[in-house]
């Protein structure tokens, strides 16, 4: 009777140990081949997408197959009896095989990591730069090429136009604390820094705007210091970016009037 109960028990503990173990799979496969990520709307933004597919695809099948030697060894070696199980030791070929091949998967994607990360800080020449001055609570846009001058802060989000299919040549600093440039849909956020200027590129593929935002806490109204991206064509761009800006604040301007409470404060 006992060893029936135990046998019925056993049979009942596995239903929920088999969701346990494809639950993770299953929730995964909701989000097939992107798993969870921005595909990426830049030439550096897919490269990244790319890397993330690579190590989420590499992370099942390792832990598919560390799971499935667990499996194996609860079940092939369960307790049959009260009698000690042989004992063996010094498997050779055993003790090689998880020495070296975790090597090889860790060197393997160290080097894909390493490929991806210089292509995607590459900075060679585009024909458009844009200085970007980052402020608490605001950015500004400065086209050097012709003095053209985006600013906004807080509610009053600015928006960066570039043109698509095109490099950008990005120049990034802070006029006061750190602050983090993020824009979700290119799988990209760099520093923002005072005294220190990053450089980074975008090669924005389709038209469209996207959202951007800061990412590092940097003081009262860091959750709306936002901005957002449009892409256009290049002759849309080459338009807009000779238009003759009007009366622009200055970053000056600008801290005064969040400091007294007015446009976006």
């Amino acid at each position: 009777m006992l060893q029936r109960f135990g046998a019925a028990v056993r049979g009942r503990s596995r239903g929920p140990l088999i969701l346990l173990v494809l639950a993770p799979v299953v929730l995964a496969g909701c989000s097939l081949p992107s798993f969870g990520a921005y595909r990426g709307s830049t030439t550096q933004g897919q490269d990244a997408f790319k890397l993330w597919q690579g190590f989420f695809v590499t992370g099942l099948i390792i832990g598919g197959f560390v799971m499935a030697l667990i499996l194996w060894a609860v079940f092939r070696y369960r307790r049959r009896s009260e009698d000690i199980p042989r004992q063996s030791q010094y498997h050779r070929l055993v003790e090689i095989l998880y020495t070296v091949v975790p090597l090889i998967i860790v060197s393997g994607l160290f080097a894909f990591t390493v490929i991806t990360e210089n292509e995607v800080t590459a900075t060679p020449a585009g024909p458009v730069q844009v200085d970007v001055t980052a402020f608490q609570w605001g950015w500004q846009f400065y086209y050097p090429e012709t003095g053209k001058v985006v600013e906004g802060e807080t509610t009053e989000a600015p928006q960066m136009v570039v043109p698509a299919g095109e490099t950008v040549n990005i120049h990034l600093k802070s006029v006061d604390v750190i602050h983090g440039f993020y824009i979700p849909q290119f799988n990209y956020s760099q520093y923002a820094q005072p005294g220190t200027v990053n450089k980074f590129n975008i090669n924005v593929l389709h038209t469209g705007v996207y959202r951007g935002q800061c990412t590092q806490l940097c003081g009262l109204y860091h959750s709306v210091m936002l901005f957002s991206v449009r892409a256009v064509t290049p002759d849309q761009f080459a338009a807009w970016v000779h238009e003759v800006s009007g009366n622009s604040a200055s970053i000056g301007q600008l801290k005064a009037q969040i400091k007294a409470g007015g446009p976006g404060a």
